[in-house]
């Protein structure tokens, strides 16, 4: 009995999410919003392989995901920017995350609870952010510009015009401002290299 109230529920809880489908219809973002889903899903290990319902949960369940969503529909279509506007007042944004909308983000970006999170770069495909993380200027000569494949745990701040590498991890709390080279692991203030493909080290950014 329990389990058909939770499906009663659950689908309930879908339909009300119904006008976001409208929305991924009409958008020319759908390839790129559909690998974030996927991301998503596999991070959370859920076993329903409908990407459709699949987007209409995660917009239900996860406002960090709704924030995202708005931004891949911010970079297609006229159509499609003008209904987000009237969806969003229905269904809000994570008020705390901000992603700036014109920064370039590869597909299957995830982001692990958006509370005081700023995301102000250009990032590459499959990247992972964490809470309380702010990625952008620090004076006038440019933004971050961020690899693949790339992880930034809770509290880093990564700032200046930067490269980070592909396959690169920011350890809780680092302050990146140089340079990082592929296949690193840094923490610390500043940041420093503790891990190079995957070999133990200590060395300093350049």
């Amino acid at each position: 009995m329990k389990g058909v109230f939770n499906q009663i529920f659950t689908f309930l809880e879908l339909t009300l999410f119904l006008p976001q489908l409208l929305l991924f219809y009409l958008s020319t973002q759908k390839e790129i919003i559909i690998v974030d889903v996927q991301k998503w899903v596999s991070v959370f290990e859920w076993k329903e392989p409908s990407n459709l319902i699949n987007l209409l949960t995660l917009n239900s369940r996860n406002k960090e995901f709704r924030n995202l969503y708005y931004y891949r529909i911010s970079k297609g279509n006229l159509s499609a920017r003008l209904l987000m506007k009237i969806i969003k007042i229905f269904y809000p944004e994570c008020p705390s995350l901000f992603i700036d909308p014109s920064c370039n983000i590869g597909g299957g970006l995830f982001i692990q609870h958006g509370f005081s999170t700023i995301i102000m770069a250009d990032i590459g495909e499959d990247c992972w952010i964490n809470q309380q993380v702010s990625i952008g200027y620090k004076d006038k000569t440019g933004r971050p510009q961020i690899g693949n494949n790339v992880r930034i745990t809770a509290g880093a701040k990564v700032l200046g015009n930067i490269n980070l590498g592909n396959n690169v991890t920011v350890g809780a709390n680092a302050v990146v401002t140089k340079n990082v080279p592929d296949n690193c692991v840094v923490v610390g203030v500043p940041a420093y290299i503790i891990k190079r493909d995957g070999l133990k080290v200590k060395e300093e950014l350049v």
